[in-house]
């Protein structure tokens, strides 16, 4: 199979690569009115065309399109390794950006019964599904991974707050970030999207030939049911959210046999689901399931 033509990251203009725009505002502080700057994340439409025709349009912060790309593919099952991807181009336009991939036809000939070719936004969580079914397709089992200290997960997202530039200027955008067992942060990625950072990552991982057995993700966003079911997707044994899952979540990770913490800051967190991958640093009691931390 042809190694697929991946670039590192899109042509884009200077203020587009950096993930955001300086832009007139008008602060008010202790009834102060002042002309200012303000650094504003940027959202664009990102269109995905397989083999030549439109798939979906996702908004999305526009940097790291080809990991975006990249792993939206393998987090939506379209599909089964990056090698299935024969080809890659990122298309600058006046409104936004054209990513065309081009898959094996019999891979292009399944998504037939999918349909994805609607709208998406940078939030939601069915983009483009025009079916219940197409939506709720069952998470696969992950692997048994390693087992994963709770220390280590707090280390990572020590680490995470210190690698989101644009989120630092803007307040806008999310970040998932991978971790090796102990903790240490190996890739990271930001959206305005909590999903959009996750397939980013998820494609990162990819070309970096990370094995997704080998570690975790932690992601600063609610732990919605397609976050875990993208992580399952792709073979990532746990994932860990600084605020809350939902009970479609939960339920998709404990199917999945894929660990699921939320709440996880300051040191503290809740485990959702399968919490015995996750082990109790020494010195600590184990966190329980059912203890709810504040948000």
């Amino acid at each position: 199979m042809p190694t697929p033509r991946l670039p590192s990251r899109p042509t884009l203009d200077v203020d587009s690569a950096a993930g955001y725009a300086l832009l007139p505002v008008t602060s008010v502080r202790d009834g102060l009115r002042q002309a200012t700057q303000d650094c504003v994340a940027e959202e664009v439409p990102v269109a995905l065309q397989l083999n030549g025709q439109p798939h979906v349009v996702m908004m999305a912060t526009p940097g790291d399109l080809a990991d975006f790309a990249l792993g939206f593919c393998l987090s939506e099952a379209i599909v089964g390794q990056a090698q299935d991807i024969e080809d890659l181009r990122i298309t600058a336009l006046d409104n936004g950006y054209e990513v065309s991939l081009r898959i094996p036809e019999d891979r292009h000939a399944r998504l037939a019964d999918r349909r994805r070719n609607l709208p998406g936004r940078s939030g939601c969580g069915l983009c483009g599904s025009e079916s219940i079914a197409e939506a709720m397709r069952p998470a696969p089992r992950v692997p048994a991974g390693v087992p994963i200290d709770e220390a280590a997960v707090h280390r990572a997202l020590q680490a995470l707050r210190q690698r989101q530039p644009i989120n630092a200027v803007t307040g806008a955008t999310h970040a998932a970030g991978w971790a090796d067992p102990s903790g240490r942060l190996l890739l990271v990625r930001e959206d305005v999207g909590r999903h959009n950072a996750l397939d980013k990552l998820i494609g990162a991982m990819s070309q970096a030939q990370l094995d997704a057995a080998r570690g975790f993700a932690v992601i600063t966003s609610r732990a919605s049911y397609e976050m875990v079911l993208k992580a399952a997707t792709v073979g990532m044994p746990l994932l860990a959210a600084i605020s809350a899952p939902t009970a479609l979540a939960v339920r998709i990770a404990e199917d999945a046999g894929l660990t699921l913490v939320g709440f996880a800051r300051n040191h503290q967190h809740v485990v959702y689901a399968c919490a015995a991958r996750l082990t109790a640093t020494a010195g600590q009691p184990a966190a329980p399931h059912s203890e709810k931390i504040p948000a």
